[in-house]
């Protein structure tokens, strides 16, 4: 049963819980790490490990989404970032590493009102493509109109629309929104959408024919929207809750499964592998992969909310460099604090509770921890 709150008497809350709030309880079977399965699919793309890297500009370059394919996972470029707008954008992002922290928002605006160009959307996408790996390129809502067919033509295999709030009816008086589920009927390729937050929001979605859902608002450490516009999902709720309405939309279609996709809020390995246990499929990573030595952003870490022109909802914030992209997710660690081989992690919490993959995992217990995870 959830558990409502009365705030006062003219407003009742439920209690939700995040990441930290919880734990996984082993179970009475265990296994050798070595013999469990971390693969991932969806749709028609198979992966070895269920990690996509986040489409922001700190995290994710040609290059690096080069790398994670290679690896086995999916890098997921921002078709409306630096690299699309800017031939060669290496100096600004050397820029932008380097700012003084007082004035870094105010010259990322900047460097961001520099517009969009097609032309090197299918440049970048191209150059993923002639690697041999999945080409994957994430939009707002709000620019998916003006540019889908420019992906699309790119020859891209999965299309990513990614915002702070997605939703499948949005009302504006001042334009003719973007009709998802017309859009998904008509695209040639898979579509993964998001972010949802609760059980509705999440059913209406999968409803538009979306191949996988974003679960959360993503860029958890560089956020500040709850500062900001008073909006926050705890993720441990928000997972579980989506889960069930993947479970309820099978029910519904006939047995259409959705990806659960998990974005944002897993800066550690501990909160990574709880994303699975609470019903995830995959996990959408960004500062675990601004730590890369690989990583375009050099040790900083900042996302699309930081470089909105009137309101903006995100930091530059130092996540620092720990080592090489292929360390961070298959180790070795050298150190105990979640930072270093994530699958690794993966694999011993599914061996410590008898699963041998990721779908059996969702089905483990689980406890809410009364004292703050650190």
């Amino acid at each position: 049963m959830s558990q409502e709150i009365e705030i006062g008497l003219g407003k009742k809350a439920r209690l939700a819980y995040a990441l930290d709030d919880v734990a996984i309880v082993p179970s009475r079977r265990t296994r050798d790490p070595q013999d469990v399965s971390t693969s991932w699919q969806v749709d028609a793309y198979e992966f070895d490990i269920p990690v996509i890297a986040a489409p922001m500009d700190s995290v994710t370059s040609p290059a690096t989404a080069i790398a994670m394919g290679k690896l086995g996972g999916l890098g997921v470029l921002d078709l409306e970032g630096l690299w699309t707008r800017y031939e060669d954008p290496q100096p600004l992002l050397g820029e932008i590493a380097a700012l003084d922290s007082a004035h870094a928002i105010e010259r990322i605006q900047q460097i961001y009102a520099e517009p969009v160009k097609p032309e090197l959307i299918t440049q970048r996408l191209h150059e993923i493509r002639d690697a041999g790996v999945t080409v994957a390129g994430a939009l707002s809502p709000q620019r998916t109109q003006q540019f889908y067919s420019t992906v699309v033509d790119a020859g891209v295999d999965l299309f990513v629309i990614r915002g702070t709030a997605v939703s499948a009816e949005h009302v504006s008086q001042t334009h003719e929104p973007l009709n998802l589920k017309k859009f998904i009927y008509d695209l040639d390729v898979p579509v993964i959408v998001g972010g949802a937050a609760n059980y509705t929001a999440a059913l209406h979605l999968m409803r538009t024919g979306a191949a996988g859902v974003l679960v959360g608002f993503g860029g958890t450490a560089v956020s500040s929207t709850r500062t900001t516009i008073g909006v926050q999902a705890p993720l441990a709720t928000a997972i579980s809750d989506v889960a069930e309405a993947r479970r309820d939309y099978m029910d519904e279609s006939g047995g259409r499964y959705v990806q659960v996709i998990a974005d944002g809020g897993m800066g550690d390995s501990g909160n990574f592998v709880k994303a699975f246990a609470l019903g995830a499929d995959a996990v959408m990573l960004g500062t675990p992969l601004a730590r890369a030595a690989e990583a375009p952003g050099k040790g900083m870490h900042w996302g699309a909310e930081a470089r909105h022109q009137t309101l903006p909802r995100g930091y530059r914030v130092n996540v620092g460099t720990v080592a090489p992209l292929e360390q961070i997710l298959f180790g070795p660690s050298h150190q105990a604090d979640g930072r270093v081989n994530f699958i690794g992690a993966l694999r011993r919490a599914m061996a410590s509770t008898g699963y041998v993959n990721v779908k059996d995992f969702q089905r483990c217990d689980m406890v809410v921890t009364p004292y703050a995870a650190h």
